[in-house]
């Protein structure tokens, strides 16, 4: 049967506005998708709005964006006062960021698909709709957007043009990321030690310098040189090409050691300086698995919550995604569902604990039972209307959290929090998610020069032997 021309489509439209087709998992990955094409339109085919409503309950993200997503489209549709085959203008609801229309399909297309291709299943009947407007409008761009990438790769195997969805990331390339830590060169000191000034103040040396690397610096980024006069500092200051360093303090020698632990290497120590700053409110540690970042936070954590009394307690949290197949449900309270996530957690607190050799067996447990008293373990999914009061956040695991997660969790914060974000941005186990778009990657990108945050990236794995060579061949 002859399929007439979908009204839907009109071929006024310039050849460069180009035609985006939505899949599901993009609205359902980023509600605010709708909004995020520029001058160019979208396309929301049937399936697409099945499958919304399919997901739309529950209390997970996933169901919760479905539901905005639904939302957005209703708000937009019931504004309307034309028909909806010629298109909505997008420009009157998203404060005139998106230029484009949006179609809704409004009438059966039956695309001619390979037999081997299922007709009944979702993702092939978007495909079967991306090749009808292709065939209908040759002169357009028509591109399909997905997160899943089978269905891009379906895509492209049939000569469809095929994208996945960029705007949630924060960089194409992590290796981009900043690091928190920038190597001076060799002549550093002659290009930047004239008219230098130095000054003491609270155990710290302070240099005030300038040269063109001053433009490069950012505040609370850690500065390094190791050539015949080493230098380990703080940026304190940037204005133009001036800024003001502070040399670190040495948290390698026992005599400065955080509830018994010193740094191995120089990230270890730039962590742990960032850790101790009561005027940083927000530190991210990044790092592959053994590098020290738990250890170090929870030995800095014990450091300010038993001793320094900076904190009244810390609390840890993590997603909850299993690396293998899930067990099912868990008994218990909310901290003893969370205990089997925590394993990190006790295998810390088995090495803090160890710490002090003189307390004897009696000690360390009256240790271990104090400790255990002022930290407590809660679960992310019942955050949101918290406020946290004098209270050491560390949130572990965090390259599994969406940046829309990582807000709600950042923003709980109240007067005299710390927060403090972990992850290895290697092992992101969450659908959908990526090194690019994590909620790890963003928040280290939107903190990074911020007088009350600080980064650092540890690079060595102080674990074992065993676990180093395995980080690095396999």
């Amino acid at each position: 049967m002859a399929q007439r021309k979908p009204a839907s489509v009109v071929t006024r439209i310039p050849a460069s506005v180009k035609l985006f087709v939505l899949d599901t998992n993009v609205l359902m990955h980023d509600p605010t998708s709708l909004f995020r094409f520029e001058e160019h339109d979208i396309y929301i085919p049937m399936a697409t709005l099945e499958e919304l409503d399919a997901n739309k309950k529950g209390m997970s993200e996933v169901s919760r964006n479905a539901r905005q997503a639904s939302r957005f489209l209703d708000e937009i549709v019931s504004a309307t006062e034309h028909d909806i085959e010629h298109g909505i203008e997008l420009k009157a609801h998203n404060g005139g960021h998106a230029g484009g229309r949006l179609f809704l399909q409004t009438q059966a297309i039956i695309g001619e698909l390979p037999a081997r291709l299922a007709s009944g299943k979702a993702d092939n009947q978007i495909i079967g709709v991306v090749k009808h407007l292709q065939e209908a409008h040759s002169k357009r761009h028509v591109i399909l957007v997905s997160k899943d990438i089978n269905m891009r790769i379906k895509a492209r195997a049939l000569g469809l043009a095929a994208e996945d969805y960029f705007n949630d990331k924060v960089l194409e390339d992590t290796d981009l990321l900043h690091t928190g830590t920038l190597e001076l060169p060799t002549d550093f000191w002659d290009k930047h030690g004239k008219g230098m000034e130095s000054w003491q103040q609270s155990g710290h040396t302070f240099y005030r310098i300038h040269g063109p690397l001053c433009t490069r610096m950012m505040v609370n980024q850690f500065v390094h040189q190791d050539a015949d006069r080493p230098l380990h500092a703080q940026v304190m200051e940037v204005s133009g090409k001036t800024a003001v360093l502070q040399t670190t303090r040495d948290y390698a020698h026992q005599r400065h050691n955080v509830w018994g632990i010193t740094a191995r290497n120089r990230e270890q120590n730039f962590a742990l300086n960032a850790l101790m700053n009561p005027d940083i409110d927000f530190v991210t540690l990044l790092g592959q698995a053994g590098t020290g970042k738990t250890l170090l936070t929870l030995a800095a954590g014990l450091m300010q919550t038993l001793e320094q009394k900076t904190y009244s307690e810390i609390i840890m949290t993590r997603v909850t995604v299993p690396v293998g197949e899930d067990i099912g449900f868990l008994p218990g309270t909310e901290e003893e569902k969370m205990n089997p996530w925590m394993g990190a957690l006790e295998d810390n607190l088995d090495v803090l604990n160890k710490t002090d050799d003189e307390a004897g067996e009696w000690g360390r447990a009256a240790t271990r039972d104090l400790i255990r008293s002022r930290i407590k373990v809660k679960s992310l999914n019942f955050m949101r209307g918290r406020t946290f009061i004098k209270k050491y956040l560390i949130i572990d695991e965090a390259q599994n959290l969406t940046p829309k997660q990582m807000k709600t969790m950042i923003t709980r914060a109240g007067p005299g929090t710390k927060v403090v974000v972990l992850g290895n941005i290697g092992q992101i186990d969450t659908p959908y998610l990526t090194e690019g778009s994590s909620g790890l990657t963003y928040v280290v990108d939107r903190f990074k020069g911020w007088s009350h945050s600080g980064h650092v990236t540890l690079m060595r794995g102080e674990r074992s032997r065993l676990a180093d060579y395995a980080a690095e061949v396999l």
